[in-house]
């Protein structure tokens, strides 16, 4: 397993990357918000016609493991460099939506209705 890196660490090593080949002015929030649904329409591909029972053991096979892991990556690339274009904490970003999410949709119990139904995750709506 690759040793413990942080965010930051990560986002200084993709922006180094890209000076070393003078990619930064490309590097424009739209063409960073552009890759980065390309790279996450990559990802959904694997899964396109997959049941939802094959989907959950797509990491069994090797080979498809190894695509859903270069696509992640290059989604978690595109998102780490957008956010540093624009000068977002992207874990402050996420912290703050997860809080405003808690408090529209509450859990059962919790005073409210259980929210909407589908489990949107962090990006509920």
């Amino acid at each position: 397993m690759t040793k413990h890196l942080d965010l930051a660490q990560l986002q200084r090593r993709l922006a180094e990357f890209a000076a070393a080949r003078n990619w930064q002015p490309y590097h424009t929030p739209k063409n960073l918000a552009t890759a980065l649904s390309v790279e996450a329409a990559e990802l959904v591909e694997i899964f396109q016609w997959l049941t939802p029972q094959e989907s959950a053991r797509v990491m069994e096979d090797p080979d498809t493991a190894h695509r859903v892991r270069d696509e992640v990556a290059d989604v978690l690339a595109y998102l780490l460099q957008l956010c540093e274009v624009l000068g977002v904490d992207p874990l402050t970003a996420l912290a703050e939506k997860i809080e405003r999410n808690e408090k529209r949709f509450p859990a059962p119990g919790d005073g409210g209705s259980g929210g909407e139904v589908g489990g949107g995750g962090a990006g509920g709506a």
